[in-house]
């Protein structure tokens, strides 16, 4: 049994019957047959499918938005414009796809050669639940424009989302088995992985989980995308704008509770700023609202489980206890559900918990550096290497910055975010692959050479 428990109140949202063994295998069956001839539609007629599915979320935006705020606890804005890119997500492909995968000629002494992408088959999809269908979407649509099918397993907490989900391509008249969801825990998906039919995995979670997946397609030999986490570092630089950098910075920060691989998390400020900066962060954070989701006033929802909430406070806990200095928050809210107040340290220190691991929640670790050269070695000195940022009023200066932090994206004077027509991933411990842009929709295609005497 799958449970859905809305993290605003601790009440069940939904409660669905798992798939058995037996489901799984017919469901991967059909999903199967399904490919065999979808691999030969032509782009014209996948592209009216997905702008048809685009149609669709925006028409039911209100309905998908109410879904994620209640399974997750997403804020209701927030829910609405996550839905709102998924629909254009699916423009961007339908429009796109056939460019980016027509045929590549390459001169060569052959009287004809070129290189030709060949969708792969089945893709299977191991999705969180932070952004339940965005995830989803920034996969689905390059795969299935590719001519591939998928199956996915999405988060445990949001089977409700799944099931919409596979609604949407099937109301917008994509055939009924070309993707489906798998209403099945984390420990039936080596047995997916295993199956000969299915030929690619994409997974956006966590480290551990990551590493789950690599072992397991490694040994069957497939292919895989991972997107997993993050300790993005946000770079402040002594000449940069701090009224406008803090409040980007709490954005970064606070975006759907803190919960994003690719929040800001370390703020890395120059001494000399230190506490300009964070005086107006913690500013901005204390006086923003903390309550239901769905309230359209609220600033500040919950967590998405009460276990993740515990588990972010103890790791406040110990930089505290190791010398880090609170300025604001720190601590659980009382009363039902998952709700963590934002909360800003300051003085932390490689050791440190806020140092050296994720923080997935509304918590700014903020960390002081001498220059320039320390700020670049700390916002490396990190296993991860997914997003980052640097603030400075010398855009140049900022350009030659980034090129020397070590993550999939840089953004100067701005804040991480995926957008469909740039390519989105980490290095280090974040994965490795691309989704997005013309580089992802070629992550799962057979790259073929066609060489013509």
């Amino acid at each position: 049994m799958l449970i859905a428990i809305n993290p605003a109140n601790d009440e069940i949202v939904g409660e669905y019957e798992t798939h058995t063994d037996n489901d799984v295998q017919n469901i991967i069956e059909r999903t199967q047959a399904t490919w065999l001839d979808w691999r030969n539609t032509t782009f014209e007629f996948r592209s009216v499918l997905m702008h048809q599915a685009a149609g669709i979320l925006r028409k039911n935006r209100e309905s998908y938005a109410r879904l994620m705020s209640l399974e997750m606890g997403k804020l209701n804005g927030e829910a609405r414009a996550e839905v709102e890119k998924c629909a254009w997500v699916c423009d961007y492909y339908a429009d796109a796809a056939a460019d980016f995968l027509k045929d590549e000629v390459i001169e060569t002494d052959a009287s004809r050669s070129f290189i030709a992408f060949e969708p792969i088959g089945i893709v299977l999809a191991v999705m969180p639940w932070n952004f339940p269908f965005w995830q989803v979407f920034r996969f689905a649509a390059p795969a299935l424009m590719a001519g591939n099918a998928a199956v996915l397993k999405h988060a445990s907490n949001v089977p409700g989302s799944a099931l919409a989900i596979e609604s949407i391509f099937r109301e917008a008249g994509f055939p009924e088995h070309l993707f489906r969801s798998l209403k099945i825990p984390a420990s039936q998906v080596a047995v997916v992985i295993r199956d000969p039919r299915v030929k690619a995995v994409t997974l956006t979670g966590s480290e551990v989980a990551g590493m789950r997946v690599a072992v397991e397609a490694g040994r069957a030999l497939k292919k895989t995308v991972l997107e997993l986490g993050g300790s993005d570092p946000y770079i402040v630089l002594e000449d940069a704008d701090i009224s406008a950098c803090a409040k980007m910075a709490a954005t970064a920060r606070m975006i759907n509770c803190g919960q994003s691989c690719i929040a800001a998390k370390r703020f890395i400020v120059v001494e000399s700023r230190v506490e300009e900066f964070a005086a107006r962060q913690a500013q901005i954070l204390a006086n923003m609202k903390i309550g239901d989701p769905l309230d359209e006033t609220t600033e500040v929802g919950p967590m998405a489980r009460v276990d993740l909430r515990d588990e972010l406070h103890q790791q406040v806990v110990q930089s505290l206890d190791q010398g880090a200095r609170l300025i604001t928050g720190g601590e659980p809210l009382p009363g039902p559900g998952a709700f963590y107040i934002p909360t800003v340290v300051t003085d932390v220190k490689k050791g440190m918990p806020l140092y050296d691991q994720e923080t997935f929640g509304p918590v700014s670790a903020i960390i002081p550096v001498k220059n320039v050269e320390q700020a670049i070695a700390v916002a490396n000195d990190s296993e991860f290497g997914l997003g980052g940022a640097v603030w400075t009023q010398d855009v140049k200066f900022g350009e030659a910055v980034a090129r020397r932090i070590e993550s999939g994206a840089v953004f100067v004077n701005g804040m991480t975010k995926s957008d469909p027509r740039l390519p989105f991933g980490g290095v280090k411990r974040s994965g490795y692959g691309r989704e997005l842009s013309h580089y992802g929709i070629k992550e799962f295609v057979n790259i073929k050479t066609i060489w013509i005497g």
